[in-house]
C-alpha cells in the first residue's frame, strides 16, 4: 500500500508530469529537460530522483551524460503512464516542447560545427 500512496504523490506534481510527458517523445538528458521547463538544475534533478525513485524513469549514462527515458519494464506502471500521459493535452506542454526543440536542433549545430572543425583541422 505504501508504494501505491508514493506513486500517486509522485504523480500529484505539475513538474514531474511535463517531465514525464516530454519523455514520451524519447529519451532527453538533464540539461534538455533544463531547457525544455526554462528551470534550473538542481530543480530538475530533483524531480528526476523522485521520478526514478518511484520506478517511472530509468537512466544511462552514455559518456559524461545521463539521459533519462520513461519505464516500460513495470507492466502496472507503464499502463497508468499511458493512460495519464493520454489524459495531459498536448497543448499543455507545448511552448516546453517547443524550447526543447529550439534547444535540441542548436545542440546539434554546435556538434556539427564542431565535428566540422575537427574534420577541416585534420585534412
Amino acid at each position: 500500500m505504501k508504494d501505491l500512496i508514493s506513486l500517486f504523490k509522485t504523480l500529484s506534481d505539475e513538474t514531474r508530469l511535463k517531465i514525464l510527458k516530454l519523455l514520451e517523445g524519447g529519451e532527453l538528458c538533464v540539461c534538455d529537460i533544463v531547457a525544455a521547463l526554462d528551470t534550473i538544475q538542481p530543480k530538475v534533478s530533483f524531480h528526476l530522483n523522485i521520478l526514478k525513485e518511484a520506478g517511472l524513469i530509468i537512466d544511462r549514462r552514455q559518456g559524461k551524460w545521463i539521459r533519462y527515458r520513461l519505464n516500460d519494464l513495470d507492466l502496472f506502471k507503464r499502463f497508468l503512464l499511458l493512460t495519464i500521459l493520454e489524459k495531459i493535452p498536448d497543448e499543455n506542454i507545448s511552448d516546453d516542447r517547443k524550447r526543447l526543440k529550439k534547444f535540441l536542433e542548436e545542440k546539434e549545430r554546435k556538434k556539427s560545427r564542431k565535428r566540422n572543425k575537427i574534420f577541416m583541422c585534420c585534412s
